[in-house]
Parts: structure tokens; C-alpha cells; sequence
């Protein structure tokens, strides 16, 4: 199934979606992109179906061909303060209001969503693989968060943050029985499946 362009009759519509928002350590990540109408690409697609390399490749294609573009951080002590959710409407508050161009529509990934401004909206379930803007916001959000993730990598590897990206994996939750927490770790998260005791 090929995405869409549209989905307003608005002419500056933005996507937005995020990343990160089920990880157990970093920040969660936001993007949000407004497309030219002629914009196209056949590998574009939600970023969870796309591999490395393909996110990778476009990355600046979207960069180069979109409208506006932005991309928001909310890190680990702001998401233990306010909450996973409230987080990552945010980080898609905080990428929109950076767009060089302010969008007429705003049409977000899921089912939930915080009016921004006086800008109407709306929310799609899985748009990531049905709107063209959404799925671009996708990748953008995904590979900025990656990078980040890959940089603190470098300071704390016994976690392997460079391969899980923070997500809950076996390996990740073993690294946490090992060693303990870092100020990385979302402390309001269930770090453990069991219940240790943690030195936070």
C-alpha cells in the first residue's frame, strides 16, 4: 500500500510521531516534517519496517526535499517528572514549534494528542503507514534518537546502548541487575521484571 500525501486540504501540513517512548533508559524523541505536495519516495515507509541502512539513506532526502523540518529531545529526569505520555506530546510540541514554517494542520501518529496552539488537528492510529509526513517524522525521529543513544553508548557500554537503543531487552535488563542504574535510566520505569532493589 502506497502512503499519502494529505490528509487535510491544508497546504502546510505537518506530520509528527515519536521514538524511543517504550525505551528503559534515554531520552524520548519527536519530529515533525511538512511535505511538498510533489514530494515522493518509494522507500519511505513507517521507520520500524525500514532497516538501518534504509533510515539511513533518508534521512537526507527528507532533510533536503521537506518543507521544514525539526526534531525535539525530552530526557530521562523530565519523563520520570511528567510522565511517558505527557512527555512525548512535549517532544512533538517542542519539534513543531521549531519548524521554520508554521503548519496550517497537524496530523499526529496514535490516538493521542494535545492541542498545539490554535492549529487543528488530528490523530491517526498506525500513520506512520499511511501518511507520507508522518513516516518521515518517523525516521527522522528514530535516527536522531539513535545517534544519541550510540553517544552515551560510548560512556556506558556494558549496556550496549549502541545495539538495544535503550529498549527493554534481555541483554539490557541483565546489564541492570549487574551494574546497577545510570542517570541515563528512566527511574519511574519497571527497570526489572522483578522487583530488586534498586540504588536510586
Amino acid at each position: 500500500m502506497s502512503l499519502k500525501i494529505q490528509f487535510s486540504t491544508y497546504n502546510l501540513e505537518c506530520g509528527t510521531d515519536e521514538a524511543g517512548r517504550g525505551c528503559l533508559a534515554g531520552p524520548v524523541t519527536a519530529a515533525a516534517v511538512i511535505l511538498p505536495s510533489s514530494f515522493k519516495n518509494i522507500l519511505l515507509n513507517d521507520s520500524k519496517q525500514l532497516s538501518k541502512k534504509n533510515r539511513t539513506l533518508l534521512r537526507p532526502i527528507i532533510e533536503t526535499e521537506a518543507t521544514a523540518f525539526a526534531f525535539q529531545h525530552i530526557f530521562e529526569t523530565e519523563i520520570d517528572s511528567i510522565n511517558i505520555l505527557n512527555a512525548s506530546i512535549k517532544a512533538m510540541h517542542g519539534a513543531i514549534s521549531q519548524l521554520k514554517i508554521a503548519p496550517e494542520y497537524i496530523i499526529v501518529d496514535g490516538n493521542k494528542f494535545k492541542p498545539y496552539e490554535s492549529i487543528p488537528h488530528s490523530t491517526i492510529v498506525k500513520g506512520d503507514s499511511k501518511y507520507l509526513s508522518i513516516a518521515a517524522a518517523s525516521v527522522l525521529a528514530k535516527t536522531y534518537r539513535d545517534a544519541y543513544m550510540e553517544k552515551i553508548h560510548e560512556e556506558f557500554p556494558m549496556y550496549n546502548w549502541k545495539q538495544n537503543k535503550g529498549y527493554p531487552t534481555k541483554e539490557h535488563r541483565v546489564a541492570i541487575k549487574k551494574y546497577g542504574i545510570t542517570k541515563y535510566h528512566r527511574k519511574s520505569f519497571r527497570l526489572l521484571p522483578e522487583q530488586y532493589k534498586l540504588n536510586i
